[in-house]
Parts: C-alpha cells; structure tokens; sequence
C-alpha cells in the first residue's frame, strides 16, 4: 500500500506535552506502545537518499514502512508482516518479497544489504481534531527521550492553518522538527562520534 504522509510536527516540553494531554483529556489508557527498529546500509545509502526504512510492532501487529521524499510530503509504501517475518528481519535482516523489496531496489539497494541499526519506542496517543488526527508521543531512544505533537491530515493548506492555530491557542513556540529517524540518526551519529 502506497500514500502521502501530509503531517506537521512540533517537539514539545514535558510541560507543553502535559497540558496538551489534559487540554484534550488523554488518560493513561489512551497511550499504546509501538516499537521501531531502523534499517539502513552500512554506508547509510537510504538515508543520502532522504529515505528511511523501519519496522513497527504495535498490540501484536507488525508491519514495514519506506518513506521517501514526495512532493507536499512523504510517500510511504507499507506491507504488513505476520510476527514471523518481523522476527525474521528484525534478527537476520532476512526481508520478504513484495512491493516494499521491489522498491528498494528501484532504488538501487538490494534489502540484504540492509542492517538494523536502532529501536525507537513510543508511547503514541490518538484523537481526531478539525479534518485530521491529532498526535502525542513520547519516544525513547539511545537513553534519550522526546515530546512531540504531530497532526495528520489530508490537505496541507488547511492542515498547516488548523496545526498553527492550535499552538498558539496552547502558547507554543512553532519548533522546526524533523521525523522521529532523523532525530534517531542524529544522536546515533553523535554517540558513534563521542564514543
């Protein structure tokens, strides 16, 4: 399956996190955890490429996802995995045939090549709001945590009007944010340097 991820994000303070779960009244229950792991070349030939590649378990489903670089977004192209398989490419890097493995080579990287190299775990809640999906996450990685407030939705005009209305009725500052692997790839990069 293939769409256009159309998503505006924010990194947010603990603070700013807990007055937007009471602003919208998320409880404890609402959040469900869903675990990433990465994938990338040795040489990091997906990311040059401003792609990424990840596995995501969440409540007993599993499934892989590559985003790539789309006009007005990301185009993402997901297969879903019986736990089989993601157990089989989370630990071997053995990846099934499919339009996901097609596409990769489309792009010139043969999935064996392909590497784990990192886990995200995020605590994810959900609420619909305006014409899209209101987001809140808390990630941990590489003894690092996050907040951030994403919103879903399918047209950017509107999305990016209703996203900026809502940070300023919750008085915060827009921050520039990339997605959750270029943050993961960033601190990997800068453990890897220090070390």
């Amino acid at each position: 399956m293939q769409q256009l991820e159309i998503e505006f994000k924010n990194l947010l303070t603990k603070e700013e996190f807990e007055r937007i779960k009471g602003l919208f009244s998320f409880q404890p229950a609402d959040f469900k955890l869903q675990e990433n792991t990465y994938f990338d070349t040795e040489d990091f030939a997906l990311k040059k490429m401003g792609c990424a590649l990840r596995i995501r378990g969440k409540e007993g489903k599993w499934e892989w996802t590559l985003k790539e670089p789309a006009a007005g977004g990301l185009l993402e192209t997901t297969e879903k995995l019986i736990p089989v398989a993601a157990a089989q490419i989370a630990g071997q890097a053995r990846f099934p045939d499919g339009q996901l493995a097609g596409r990769l080579r489309e792009l010139g990287i043969e999935p064996a090549r392909l590497r784990p190299f990192g886990k995200l775990k995020t605590w994810r809640a959900e609420k619909k709001y305006k014409n899209g999906l209101l987001v809140l996450d808390h990630s941990v990685y590489l003894n690092k945590e996050d907040f951030e407030l994403e919103y879903e939705t399918g047209d950017p005009v509107s999305g990016e009007r209703d996203f900026q209305q809502l940070l300023e009725r919750c008085r915060i500052p827009r921050r520039k944010t990339e997605n959750k692997i270029m943050r993961f790839y960033k601190e990997w990069i800068k453990r890897n340097e220090e070390s």
